[in-house]
């Protein structure tokens, strides 16, 4: 079987089980496996595989025809131009989360050698992209699970950046430290809607994902002591669920001595990312 004859009834196979895009997941798989760049994968597409590359190829692509995502099957996902290490610890890195990271540079710009907090850190994949991209931040980045923090360990050890590690719940991982800005991507899921999730998000940590009854128990507890946290002049930044924007900005319009506030839309237009300036 030649690489195109394997691509082709490979994303014939992704469809048929329900993949939302079969003929890209078949690719990475086919980069992956194979150790090619996309454009080595063209030229060489008429090449036969041989029985250990079909092995292994066959053996990704069953565990992705059973919903599970291709960047745990790959252990690697991308971001802001980033490539991150991810396994089932984590959350999947998403574009709408680079709208944040785009966002929070902008700010840092006006700063020098200013102090983030990545909280609820996941992959790194916030607090990462932002001391890559401004190197010279102090980033600090927390999380309540330690299984999390190994891959935010993983991942800036591959990136060669220096950062601090926390672990703990919010803000007790950081004790009374104080920073220039706060950036966050908190569980946001309603309760209710748990069950119901695309079965590829069935398989990332439920933890990271719960946000209580209504999807804000997290934004209560982080617009209530965010203020504790930030030095006069910092900024908070927050994703947040599809239409949970108003409701988030309330909580922290109440929570915080705010100078300003608002919210951003992400690349479909939806208002992804809460705002604020304290005084």
């Amino acid at each position: 079987m030649t690489i195109a004859e394997w691509l082709k009834s490979a994303a014939e196979a992704l469809e048929q089980s329900g993949c939302p895009d079969p003929a890209v997941d078949a690719r990475w798989i086919a980069e992956d496996a194979l150790r090619m760049s996309p454009s080595e994968l063209h030229f060489e597409s008429r090449n036969a595989l041989r029985p250990d590359q079909l092995e292994e190829m066959n053996r990704f692509l069953n565990r992705r025809m059973q919903g599970e995502p291709v960047q745990y099957i790959l252990q690697r996902a991308d971001f802001m131009g980033l490539k991150l290490y991810v396994d089932k610890r984590v959350l999947i890195p998403r574009q709408d989360t680079e709208t944040l990271v785009e966002a929070a540079i902008v700010e840092l710009q006006t700063k020098k050698n200013p102090r983030v907090l990545d909280l609820c850190a996941g992959s790194g994949a916030i607090g990462l992209s932002i001391k890559s991209l401004v190197p010279g931040a102090e980033v600090t980045l927390s999380d309540v699970s330690a299984g999390a923090l190994e891959v935010v360990k993983k991942n800036a050890h591959a990136l060669e950046v220096d950062v601090t590690i926390r672990h703990g719940d919010l803000f007790k991982a950081v004790g009374r430290e104080k920073f220039d800005l706060i950036a966050s991507n908190p569980p946001y899921i309603r309760a209710s809607e748990m069950a119901s999730l695309q079965r590829e998000v069935q398989f990332e940590p439920a933890m990271a994902l719960d946000g209580g009854l209504d999807g804000l128990d997290f934004y209560r507890r982080i617009a209530a002591e965010a203020g504790d946290h930030l030095n006069p002049g910092g900024c908070l930044y927050l994703e947040v669920g599809e239409g949970e924007a108003p409701d988030v900005l309330n909580l922290v319009r109440s929570g915080l001595d705010c100078r300003d506030a608002g919210v951003l839309k992400d690349l479909n237009g939806i208002e992804r990312i809460v705002w604020a300036r304290c005084n």
